[in-house]
């Protein structure tokens, strides 16, 4: 018997420390595929903000301070977290069942709920980043 064939693959990453973990980053030169699919991160997030956002009308909540204890995360996190689950419907439904690729960060996501449902998707899936409208007297 001879020795069995062995490919070996080379691929170029850098492991940088973001946040404190590890981060794999692709080659300078690196340009993602069309047929690039959503970001976990993402549907992660809103199915968690979801499970949240159940609770809280369930009433197992009275705050959402409550709810950050309980979950072990910071009350910041989870008020930001739990804004995904306000989002227009066309945006949920492009990024959840379309699996479309946003152009913002789930933070950026986060500050799209506060804008009017009419303008989310232009911000979501063309990556026009504003701050939601602040009136006067919300501040």
């Amino acid at each position: 018997m001879g020795e069995p064939d062995i490919i070996q693959v080379f691929v170029p990453l850098k492991v940088r420390k973001k946040n404190g973990r590890p981060k794999i980053l692709p080659p300078a030169d690196y340009r993602p595929s069309e047929d690039q699919t959503q970001d976990p991160h993402v549907l992660r997030a809103i199915g968690r903000s979801w499970g949240w956002r159940r609770r809280m009308e369930a009433g197992e909540f009275a705050t959402i301070q409550e709810l950050a204890e309980t979950v072990g995360l910071a009350e910041r996190h989870v008020s930001r977290q739990l804004r995904l689950a306000y989002l227009a419907p066309e945006v949920l439904k492009r990024l959840v069942f379309g699996r479309e690729v946003s152009a913002v960060t789930v933070m950026q996501l986060s500050d799209c709920a506060g804008l009017p449902w009419a303008d989310q998707a232009g911000v979501v899936f063309a990556g026009r980043v504003q701050a939601p409208r602040r009136d006067a007297d919300n501040r």
